[in-house]
């Protein structure tokens, strides 16, 4: 752009200079100018000039294209770079550029490291000072920039300016490659990475890459185990503050995320966008080994480890680990014996609220998974994967004491007792033992006299599903041999 396009306002005079009212101080390297409303110190006259300006909130030097001010002719020069796309400052580490000095200053602490901004409250570290003072708000709970057309407030004013196109429902930034569009351009950015494939933030203690610096400083916190984040009405704490919001949901029974599809709605909105993929049957992300599709990637980078064996979440409490972090948060209960979860129609309490829903399966009889090849349904996904063995007669799990094989893990675990003579589980009314917990729990209905299973055609109760089985033959007319 030409100095001609720059419109100083029909070249506007400057108001008639006060003489600049400072401190002038001579020390042994140089005179010095120091501001009388600040105490900052200038070793130029012209730039405590140009200083007080800040002080007067004189803004003389307007933009052409969008009528933004400022206080000096330098702003206004590197302002226009946004407008004409010229990003002069250059880093000489990786191929990013500014359109500004400062800017490029702060980007390069990035390579450093450098992280120059404390926080005297908790010790937290910052690349710069505008970060280090939104954060000290999240101290004081201080939101100073307000909406003012509703009743919203923010600790920084980036997120008010982006909250204040939802108001305009202007979506200006498309995407060129899909029909979404974007609020801010720097969310474009982020949503080509879904395109290209892209993660540029690459996590140096385990490799894992992510698109988004975000995603890398929550994963961070797996690795310091850091739960900063702390719900105000049960002991759980989370590493991300999203995660507590759709968590306090959960106390609040909350549930403001609903499928534009179906009358399903969610406590958070991860579930939701999860939700939505099984109406329009998006699986795009494939397993490489087998032929499993998925529609996140997490599912697939879950999935994977099926074939790795890898199990990362490792319990402190003991040598147990598991392959997906979910497991081992409800593993951890099992240390501390907490089951807030309480069934409301008999006594038993879970752990966890999933084990609770699955629990009420046994109530209302509901049996989501359904066999394709036989009909046969399941209150439990893994009760049909682990049925659809007897149709594929796929048996993984070989003995190396003798030639049997099973087609589960358990099976195979139960069946290495018969090796070793080892009965852990006991009877703590008669002292009987056995290799396998479910047959002392069936035992343990001689003593109680408990028959949970009942027929739903006459008023007979049995101790185990097997008899129950048997009878209902007598009402079928089936034969049972």
């Amino acid at each position: 752009m030409s100095q001609e396009d720059i419109d100083f306002k029909d070249e506007p005079i400057l108001l008639k200079e006060a003489p600049i009212q400072c401190d002038k101080t001579d020390s042994l390297d140089s005179e010095t100018y120091q501001c009388n409303q600040c105490g900052k110190v200038f070793s130029r006259s012209s730039n405590l000039k140009r200083h007080t300006e800040l002080h007067s909130g004189e803004k003389p030097f307007h933009c052409n294209q969008c009528g933004k001010a400022f206080s000096n002719k330098d702003h206004l020069k590197t302002h226009l770079n946004a407008h004409t796309g010229e990003k002069p400052y250059h880093c000489n580490q990786c191929d990013k550029a500014f359109y500004q000095n400062s800017e490029l200053k702060k980007h390069n602490r990035i390579h450093t490291r450098e992280k120059p901004y404390h926080c005297n409250q908790c010790g937290k570290t910052f690349f710069n000072k505008g970060h280090l003072k939104t954060h000290i708000n999240a101290h004081t709970g201080k939101k100073p920039y307000h909406c003012n057309q509703c009743d919203k407030a923010f600790t920084m004013n980036s997120n008010l300016i982006q909250h204040m196109k939802t108001h305009t429902g202007k979506k200006q930034y498309q995407c060129n490659q899909c029909d979404k569009a974007f609020y801010q351009n720097s969310e474009l950015k982020i949503h080509i990475r879904i395109h290209t494939g892209e993660k540029p933030y690459q996590c140096n203690q385990c490799g894992k890459a992510f698109s988004q610096r975000s995603s890398l400083i929550t994963h961070t916190k797996i690795h310091t185990g850091e739960k900063s984040y702390q719900c105000n009405q049960c002991d759980r704490a989370f590493s991300n503050k999203s995660i507590l919001v759709g968590h306090m949901n959960t106390h609040t029974g909350n549930k403001p995320y609903q499928c534009t599809q179906c009358e399903k709605a969610f406590s958070c909105n991860n579930s939701r966008l999860m939700h939505m993929k099984t109406h329009n049957g998006e699986q795009s992300y494939q397993c490489h080994q087998c032929d499993k599709t998925f529609s996140l990637n997490i599912y697939l980078t879950n999935h994977m480890r099926t074939h790795t064996g890898e199990k990362p979440y490792q319990c402190k409490q003991c040598d147990k680990s598991f392959s997906v972090s979910s497991n081992l948060s409800r593993h951890m209960k099992t240390h501390t014996l907490e089951k807030p979860y309480q069934c409301n129609q008999c006594i038993k309490a879970f752990s966890g609220k999933s084990d609770l829903m699955l629990h009420m399966r046994t109530h209302t009889g509901e049996k989501p998974y359904q066999c394709k090849q036989c009909g046969i349904a399941f209150s439990l996904k893994g009760n049909l994967s682990r049925h659809m063995k007897t149709h594929t007669g796929e048996k993984p799990y070989q003995c190396t004491k003798c030639d049997k094989a099973f087609p589960w893990k358990d099976s195979l675990v139960n069946h290495m007792k018969t090796h070793t003579g080892e009965k852990p589980h006991q009877c703590n009314q008669c002292g009987k033992s056995f290799a396998d917990k479910r047959y002392l729990i069936k035992h343990m209905r001689t003593h109680t006299g408990v028959k949970p299973y009942h027929c739903n055609q006459c008023t007979k109760f049995f101790s185990e599903k097997s008899s129950l089985k048997r009878h209902m033959k007598t009402h079928t007319g089936e034969k049972q041999f």
